[in-house]
């Protein structure tokens, strides 16, 4: 069974008193999936005509993969719960960002500003939030560019802007981020800081291997 028809055979099983109200509020919750998807869409379309541009001009492509995601309606209400706001479609559409997220996966350093500089100068986008953890890395060592733009989605009836976060990192980047967030998800201890500075020194190691990746890209590039 789907996930949606496991909600409707759930709100059958409420008293009627309250299966409108619940039921009005999970179609405003598929409404807003929908718009969220459209989004990431748009996103990943754009990413794609630049990744193709670059092969064309340069003969390589600077995007080595690109994943998208759409946060649950549980994860959305447990958020605006956490954050003390309303729990309802309309309340997270004005305060969550990150209900669309996108990562985009380059091969090398340069690769993520070209793609971020070519994003944010899109005429269809707008600018929310930019934050790089790449020159500024987090404590843990953690290392990504961070966007917040908000895309044109046409709909039937009307244009609505909606917001995508994207994240821009290297192969390395994302090799460390998925293991460090299955390390720490895999226990519900509180990690030694002997642990925490052995995973910060590997953060700082692949830092150093992603400059002299791009370094011998930009030396064998030299040759031709």
């Amino acid at each position: 069974m789907d996930e949606k028809n496991f909600y409707l055979d759930t709100i059958e099983q409420i008293v009627p008193a309250q299966r409108e109200q619940i039921m009005t509020a999970f179609y405003e919750f598929l409404e807003l999936e929908h718009l969220y998807e459209s989004a990431a869409e748009i996103v990943k379309t754009q990413l794609g005509i630049y990744d193709n541009e670059f092969s064309m001009k340069f003969q390589r492509n600077p995007i080595h993969s690109i994943e998208s995601r759409i946060k649950s309606p549980q994860s959305i209400v447990e958020k605006l719960q956490r954050k003390g706001f309303p729990v309802s479609a309309k309340s997270a559409e004005q305060h969550l960002t990150d209900i669309a997220g996108i990562r985009v996966i380059c091969y090398y350093i340069d690769d993520i500003y070209a793609m971020a500089e070519l994003l944010t100068m899109n005429e269809a986008f707008q600018v929310i939030k930019v934050k790089d953890y790449i020159k500024n890395p987090k404590p843990s060592g953690y290392r990504s560019l961070h966007l917040v733009l908000t895309v044109p989605v046409c709909m039937s009836t009307m244009t609505r802007r909606v917001p995508v976060e994207i994240q821009i990192r290297t192969i390395a980047m994302d090799f460390w981020a998925a293991l460090e967030h299955q390390l720490h998800y895999k226990t519900s201890c509180e990690v030694p800081p002997s642990l925490k500075q052995e995973l910060l020194e590997c953060a700082e190691t692949i830092a150093l291997t992603d400059m002299r990746m791009q370094d011998i890209y930009q030396q064998i590039h030299e040759l031709d």
